[in-house]
């Protein structure tokens, strides 16, 4: 009997992830279909958010000729790079201020300006202590994900269960006991949506550096597309952005559902 309603309710649950996609399927084709009635009605300036089906003719051609797909990879790698690096360093940072109170206490004015700082502010600074290149490209992205990180993780740290650390310390643990047993398994859920936050954060900081220094990439193709007033180049590489990130997104989700089984 009981095996009967778990049955049941996995197939409830599986219809309703069917439905729910259909249903989101269903939304954003009738948003390309409305852009489209809209730009041809003139509803809205065809010149400015030019049409779907000339999108989608400029994406074929581009792929045709090859001429799409190396900046796609440019800007995805510097992107997935940007991160993940972002993710790792904020989690160290965060590590060694829990490590030590006195650091913590030295460079936390630090890190709320910094955070409360509009870091595309930063971009010009790069550009002429780094050189305008791939490097100044990560520093930015870089110096989006890695501050958020670092606060949302040392938090986390901060809040972890104390009746925990204290069985440690009893059995004569000792701080890297307390750090590798307790602390960092803890916190690995919260590192793990801090990825996710971190996709979007990543994207930003790239296509801002691509805005300003980037011969290639997604972001040098939106300039472009503004300077010579394509915006269908324009609209197609922000629609690109769109669908890889939110691939990226569900790739962190799928990682954390993931995580969260094999835990249980």
């Amino acid at each position: 009997m009981n095996n009967e309603i778990h049955q049941a309710f996995i197939k409830q649950k599986r219809k309703q992830k069917i439905y729910v996609f259909l249903v989101q399927i269903s939304l954003l084709l009738s948003l390309f279909i409305a852009w489209e009635v809209a730009a041809y009605k003139r509803w809205i300036n065809p010149l400015i958010f030019s049409f779907p089906s000339k999108i989608w003719e400029l994406f074929v051609t581009k792929l045709a000729d090859n001429s799409l797909l190396p900046h796609i990879s440019i800007t995805l790698s510097e992107t997935v790079l940007g991160f993940l690096l972002g993710t790792l360093l904020g989690t160290i940072i965060a590590t060694i201020l829990w490590w030590s109170p006195f650091l913590n206490r030295v460079f936390e004015p630090y890190l709320i300006v910094l955070n409360s700082m509009p870091k595309i502010a930063l971009g010009p600074l790069f550009i002429v202590s780094l050189g305008p290149g791939f490097i100044s490209i990560m520093a930015m992205a870089l110096m989006i994900t890695v501050i958020i990180t670092t606060i949302v993780v040392y938090t986390n740290f901060k809040e972890v269960n104390e009746n925990y650390i204290k069985v440690i310390q009893t059995f004569g643990g000792r701080k890297i006991d307390i750090y590798t047993k307790v602390i960092l398994p803890s916190s690995v859920p919260t590192i793990v949506s801090t990825l996710k936050v971190n996709v979007g954060l990543a994207w930003v900081g790239v296509i801002v550096g691509e805005f300003l220094v980037a011969k290639q990439g997604l972001g040098y193709l939106i300039i472009y597309g503004f300077q010579v007033f394509n915006f269908t180049l324009v609209m197609l590489s922000i629609l690109i952005i769109a669908c890889i990130a939110t691939l990226m997104y569900q790739g962190v989700y799928r990682f954390e559902q993931w995580l969260i089984k094999d835990r249980m």
